[in-house]
């Protein structure tokens, strides 16, 4: 497929600011709509789609935290499902040629990661806080809709980072953290959560790489398909922090911050991606150290302003 007319939602969060020069290079000669639409809004929305006519949409937009889910409820509903469901609403009507693109995450699966082993897109969807039911739901109503016509791609990206990404995420925020001790700008103690967990991480390149891989071969793809975007590896988040301590040269204290623990934690979280290796050709290709140096560089330039 080369989509003549991209509809990107969400083209200003992190993953949108590197996804648009990504889909900009791989297919230059598409419009690329990237206005803000306000989800909550179904007119807007339905304006929206009328008026950009995609052929392809990508939909990032999202309550996208776990903490700001749990905080705004309501919101998140609203925005991850109804919106969701506005949006893709509006495609059937206003452009039904459209392939939606949906950006969930493997958050869905939740407790079936206790069998500890990497899961496939077989696995039960089981989510264990609202953030990940919210898009549980969107990924479940949105299958249904194929039935009336929907074109449809669901991805379920693995924990991904890279430089952009706030300090809500556990990365960046170790990389904040240690480049502030390094800085001089705080005692060289580092304030963390569980340690021992195992988590399947991408850098966001990679992920993008993915998202425009899936748009070319779209037409390939049966309608409905569910793809996960993982790199297999289940790295321990403890061993994370030691890395970038190392490579920026700090020796820091552990200091556990019970606000940062999360309660009935999984031991292990990681994804099988064959299938999107076959659909896609795809790979990770960033080497994880490189991903690191790249995170631990934004923050000491973002540190550099704060003195």
């Amino acid at each position: 497929m080369t989509p003549r007319r991209i509809l990107l939602t969400g083209a200003s969060g992190f993953v949108g600011r590197h996804l648009v020069p990504r889909l900009r290079d791989a297919f230059p000669d598409a419009a690329l709509a990237l206005d803000h639409i306000d989800l909550t809004d179904p007119a807007a929305v339905r304006a929206q789609v009328h008026a950009v006519h995609p052929d392809a949409c990508v939909h990032l937009a999202a309550v996208s935290t776990l903490a700001a889910a749990r905080q705004n409820f309501a919101n998140a509903w609203a925005v991850n499902l109804h919106g969701t469901l506005a949006l893709a609403g509006a495609i059937l009507v206003a452009a039904p040629e459209c392939i939606l693109l949906h950006i969930s995450t493997s958050e869905v699966y939740g407790a079936s990661f206790r069998s500890g082993v990497a899961l496939d897109e077989r696995a039960a969807a089981a989510p264990m806080n609202a953030y990940a039911a919210t898009k549980a739901a969107a990924d479940l109503a949105l299958g249904a809709m194929v039935s009336e016509g929907l074109r449809l791609i669901r991805l379920r990206p693995f924990n991904h980072t890279g430089p952009g990404q706030s300090a809500d995420f556990v990365v960046p925020a170790f990389a904040r953290q240690v480049a502030r001790i390094a800085a001089g700008l705080q005692p060289p103690a580092m304030r963390t959560g569980a340690l021992d967990p195992r988590r399947d991480f991408l850098d966001v390149r990679d992920v993008c790489a993915a998202y425009a891989a899936c748009l070319r071969r779209a037409d390939a793809l049966a309608s409905g398909t569910i793809l996960n975007i993982a790199s297999g590896v289940a790295r321990r988040i403890g061993d994370v922090l030691a890395e970038l301590l190392e490579l920026a040269g700090v020796t820091a204290a552990i200091e556990p911050a019970q606000a940062l623990l999360r309660r009935g934690d999984i031991p292990v979280a990681a994804g099988d991606a064959r299938a999107a290796h076959a659909a896609l050709d795809w790979r990770p290709r960033i080497p994880w150290n490189e991903t690191l140096r790249d995170v631990l560089s934004e923050w000491r330039a973002r540190v550099r302003h704060e003195t």
